[in-house]
C-alpha cells in the first residue's frame, strides 16, 4: 500500500539525479495517498524569502494501477493534476528532466 518506506526511499534516491536545483535538498514525505515533494526555493521565483515550496506531489493510484502527478499552482495555492504514468521510475525520470520547468521553478 502507499505511502511506504521503499518507495519513499526510491524517490528520495532518484531526486538525487535532477537536472535543476541539484543544490538544494529535497524533502518526500508521505502524504495521502502517495507522496509530497518540497524543497527550498534558491531561486525566489515562488518565495522571494527562499522558503520551502512545494515542488510536486506524487499518488498511487490503485484501481487503475497508475502513478499521477500533480504540479502547485502557487498562485493559487492548489494542486493540479498534471500526467499520469504506469511506473514510478516513469514518473520520477520525468520529474527529474522537467522540461517544462513546472515543478523545479
Amino acid at each position: 500500500m502507499h505511502p511506504n518506506d521503499v518507495d519513499r526511499k526510491r524517490i528520495e534516491r532518484a531526486l538525487a539525479t535532477r537536472v535543476r536545483y541539484r543544490y538544494v535538498s529535497p524533502d518526500v514525505q508521505a502524504d495521502e495517498a502517495g507522496y509530497l515533494i518540497q524543497s527550498p526555493c534558491c531561486s525566489r521565483n515562488v518565495d522571494k524569502a527562499g522558503g520551502v515550496i512545494d515542488i510536486a506531489r506524487l499518488e498511487y493510484v490503485a484501481a487503475s494501477q497508475v502513478w499521477r502527478l500533480y504540479r502547485k499552482d502557487h498562485a493559487q495555492c492548489a494542486w493540479q493534476f498534471y500526467k499520469e504514468f504506469g511506473a514510478l521510475h516513469a514518473l520520477l525520470q520525468f520529474l527529474n528532466r522537467d522540461p517544462d520547468r513546472s515543478f523545479w521553478q
